[in-house]
């Protein structure tokens, strides 16, 4: 009997081409591994890419232009 998937199997509908490499020292490989550990995480890229690219969409979000500066909103 074949084990069973929790998941199925990413299929993006544009394959990821571009790679990127960062480097990390001991004391941040432990906090990486801790926090993979704790919240049983097994995809590690997949954290990697979900964890910085909703920080870039929260960021771009933050900054978005608006009519108004935050001081005159305040009013």
């Amino acid at each position: 009997m074949k084990p069973s998937q929790k998941y199925s199997t990413a299929r993006p509908k544009q394959p990821r081409v571009h790679k990127v490499t960062f480097m990390l020292n001991d004391e941040e490989q432990k906090f990486v591994m801790r926090y993979l550990k704790r919240y049983k995480i097994e995809n590690k890229s997949r954290w990697y890419r979900e964890t910085i690219l909703s920080h870039i969409l929260k960021t771009l979000d933050e900054d978005y232009p608006t009519l108004f500066n935050e001081n005159e909103m305040r009013r």
